[in-house]
This record gives C-alpha cells, structure tokens and sequence, in this order.
C-alpha cells in the first residue's frame, strides 16, 4: 500500500477551520502548551501498529477502488510512482541500476512498485504491516500470472532480515510516517543494507502538517504550528486509537538520517504538473503551484 501506493488519511481527517491552539488543544490537552516542540508524543510503536495495520486491513479495498489505476496496483506489472505528484522511477531512476539487485520495499502496501522492479530484474522483497494490503498484492500476482514478490508482515522498526541483505531498500509514502519512531526505521535501513547501498524514501512534505488537508482555498491558510510533533490521531467510541500520522521536521529528517550513520545526498520537492488535473485528498493542482506536497529523501551507506 504504500509505496506508491500514497497512504494518506481523508482530505477532511483534520478540520479545515478552527485555530491551531484549539486543534492542538483536541490532542493533548488544554493544559500544555500547544507551539512547544515535542519530539515524541504519547502514542507509542505499537498502539501506532495496531492503529496502521487495523485501519489499512479495513481500507484495502476501497483504497484500491479509489486509487489503484494512479499506483499500477491491479495493472499487469505494476507501476512505481514516488507521490502524488506522479512523479516516476521510470523517468527520475531515484534507485539507480535496479537490474540484478536485491531491494526491500518498505512499507508496500500491495506491492505494485515492487512487481514494477522484479519486471525490470530486480530481486524485490515486500513488507507492510497489513495482511489485506500484502494479500491484495499476491491476489494480483496470481491474476496475471507474474513472477512472485515475496511479501512479508513485519513493523518497519524492526525489519526480521539479517545485516547487510540488500543492496537498495525505499518507501514510498510507506511506514515512514505512521511509526512513532522513524529514527529506528533509518537505523534498520542501514543495517540491512550493504555498503555503497541506497535508502530513498517519500513521505508528505513536512511543511504541509501546517495546512489543513483540504484540496481547496481552505488548505492554503497556515493552522498548525510546524515544530509540533504531537501525533494526529483518530479515536473510537471506546477510546482505541484507530489513525496515527507521525509529524517530524525536516531537520528531524535530516537528523535521523545521519544518526543511522547514512549520507543524505539529495531531497527531491517535486512539482505539480501542468496536466495533472486530478485531486487527490489533499494533494491539488490548487496547492501544488504553492507549495510541495512530497518529500523524497535519497541517501546512501557508505563503503
């Protein structure tokens, strides 16, 4: 689901009106300060786990109704877009030389980028947290008869794959930003990949957290502070967390890279093009001539 397959939550998850102090107040409280800077909130990896992997179990199929012509997932050998954006490896080649190397997609969803790279000769392996997503994913494999990904069920904080088994490994709009701990995803990324082996991945560029997810004139007014890192999160009526989405800077980016010892070698801010009409949550062609709505940050292990 995710890599390309763009997880995002409903254009309309966050209210598009109401004050930034009076949204942050419906988080944690109005007895803390809303603009103070949090690094982490109170919600952890795995109440963040279940939340990703009940919610995308629930979503898979109208997910995919909705928006699985833009990502390849039910195309005969899958597509591999970065974002809304449409912006492709085909056309950027953000992974390099794929032919002949074993990469690990994180956060797959249901694989289409990864089927994308097998047809190129690439070794692809899948992992995702939800089994409706990977099983979306193997449904469409069989369908069209296509050289089996190996798809696996696994948080991205803890990748069950030993040191150094890839040669390149990439999210795209995959774990990154559900996880309450990204730092440990950088830092799993790197163990497992080999030296001179590329980390490339895509999330919601970080300035967007400011602006409501609204595709309109609505979301182009700044509501949210950016140096908040207090969680959005959706509720049940029992009080079980449903929807996590994990803020982080782009200096916390940057920060994070380089702790898992990687070199950040560019972050690509790609632009709305001109024929792209289609709205896509709160990605539009409205808010695209302003400002990015994605976020690829390309690193690599050094030798």
């Amino acid at each position: 689901m995710s890599i390309p397959t763009v997880r995002v939550r409903p254009h309309d998850s966050r209210p598009a009106d109401g004050s930034a102090i009076s949204k942050l107040s419906q988080v944690i409280g109005d007895d803390e300060t809303p603009h103070a800077p949090r690094l982490l909130g109170r919600i952890d990896s795995s109440t963040s786990d279940a939340a990703s992997r009940a919610w995308w179990d629930a979503e898979a199929q109208d997910y995919h109704r909705e928006h699985g012509g833009f990502l390849g997932s039910d195309s005969r050998g899958g597509e591999f877009v970065w974002g809304p954006e449409r912006l492709r490896e085909a056309d950027v080649h953000l992974l390099g030389d794929v032919a002949g190397r074993d990469i690990l997609e994180i956060g797959c969803g249901s694989a289409p980028c990864s089927r994308w790279l097998v047809a190129r000769g690439a070794r692809a392996v899948g992992l995702d947290l939800s089994q409706k997503m990977l099983a979306h994913g193997l449904a469409t494999m069989k369908r069209f008869d296509e050289p089996p990904v190996p798809l696996v069920q696994a948080t991205a904080e803890s990748l069950p794959f030993a040191d150094e088994s890839f040669d390149i490994a990439f999210s795209s709009f995959g774990a990154v930003p559900f996880v309450a701990e990204p730092a440990r995803v950088m830092a799993e990324a790197a163990r497992v990949l080999r030296p001179g082996g590329r980390w490339v991945f895509s999330v919601n560029h970080p300035m967007r957290w400011m602006f409501p997810d609204d595709p309109g004139p609505a979301g182009l007014t700044v509501t949210m502070p950016y140096f908040s890192r207090t969680p959005y999160s959706e509720v049940d009526a029992d009080g079980t967390v449903t929807y996590v989405e994990h803020h982080r800077t782009i200096g916390d980016r940057v920060r994070d890279i380089r702790a898992a010892g990687l070199i950040l070698d560019d972050i690509v801010e790609p632009e709305w093009p001109d024929d792209l009409e289609d709205e896509w949550g709160q990605w539009s062609p409205l808010r695209g001539q302003y400002f990015p709505g994605t976020a690829v940050f390309c690193c690599v292990k050094p030798r």
